[in-house]
């Protein structure tokens, strides 16, 4: 039996496809509730101020990073959303001395305009962002070596190769208002999966490449970067997939407030907690990984409540 169509854009699928039951059950789960979803392989974290939720977030950049040795590189796969941890990231780097000769990092994804991934000088860059507000701020005796650092591109192999090269002992991200992490965007709802999305295990499968972009994931992007202008934010992206997903240690998300919606941030923490994956709500599908952790700015989490 097909499923309900989204009511945000009926030809993919999205999280409105979901039975109301579920999405009733994360509407009314309390602060409090959310703490307690916290079971084996998912953990869930408070933080009650903006420096302190901040300030962890850069601290897991640095602990990865002190990980690293000649015998056993390691790094860390982080996003562009949140950024305000990049600056103490490189802050901390600077003060404590930490060389990052041995230490890697994953790029999660780059815009694509034309068929090819944009250059660092295009103002939505990802790998701008990195830069500018991190590693360019690190004092060059300190810095990670350039082939240390890995973005996606059109092609792809070198990117997918050196996730071989070194531990990844954390992924770290945001969640977009389409519930997905890095741009793990739902499926269309075309050929064989008019009816259904994919299953968790054939959506698992998919390694980096390209992705068109799900229409909530444009408007947000043109929300919180573009002042709207929806017109100029690109529509393909390549992005991490999947399968580097499950090669990182620990995959540790982050909610501030900004991103998503109240709803949005119940939803994923409830169908983690309760293992329902469903491709339909792409951050879900970390219900099997072993190691996950959500992170809340404890004042930001709002409430779902329907009011004028």
């Amino acid at each position: 039996m097909a499923r309900k169509e989204s009511r945000i854009a009926p030809g993919w699928w999205d999280y409105t496809t979901l039975d109301n039951d579920i999405l009733d059950a994360a509407a009314a789960l309390a602060a409090d509730d959310l703490l307690g979803l916290s079971r084996d392989g998912f953990r869930v974290t408070f933080y009650d101020t903006v420096q302190e939720f901040y300030a962890a977030e850069a601290l897991e950049y640095i602990e990865a990073w002190q990980q690293a040795t000649p015998e056993s590189p390691a790094g860390l796969c982080g996003p562009i959303g949140p950024v305000e941890q990049l600056p103490i990231v490189a802050q901390i780097v600077n003060a404590i001395g930490l060389s990052l000769k041995h230490a890697h990092f994953w790029g999660m994804d780059e815009w694509v305009k034309d068929g090819k991934t944009v250059k660092p000088d295009f103002p939505l860059s990802f790998k701008k962002a990195d830069m500018d507000l991190c590693f360019s701020r690190i004092r060059p005796e300190l810095r990670m070596p350039e082939e240390n650092m890995h973005f996606p591109d059109i092609d792809t192999k070198p990117y997918v190769e050196s996730w071989d090269k070194a531990r990844c002992v954390i992924m770290q991200g945001g969640q977009g208002e389409v519930k997905h992490w890095a741009f793990n965007d739902p499926p269309q709802r075309t050929g064989q999966f008019i009816d259904n999305p994919p299953s968790p295990a054939e959506y698992r499968r998919q390694g980096t490449r390209l992705i068109d972009l799900h229409p909530l994931t444009m408007i947000q992007n043109a929300r919180t970067s573009g002042g709207g202008r929806v017109q100029d934010v690109p529509h393909q992206a390549m992005t991490v997939g999947p399968r580097e997903t499950w090669k990182a240690e620990c995959v540790s998300i982050w909610h501030r407030g900004l991103d998503d919606n109240p709803l949005g941030v119940r939803l994923t923490a409830y169908m983690i907690a309760k293992k329902i994956p469903d491709t339909a709500v792409p951050m879900s599908l970390l219900a099997d990984h072993p190691n996950v952790r959500f992170n809340y700015l404890r004042p930001a989490l709002g409430t779902c409540e329907l009011r004028i």
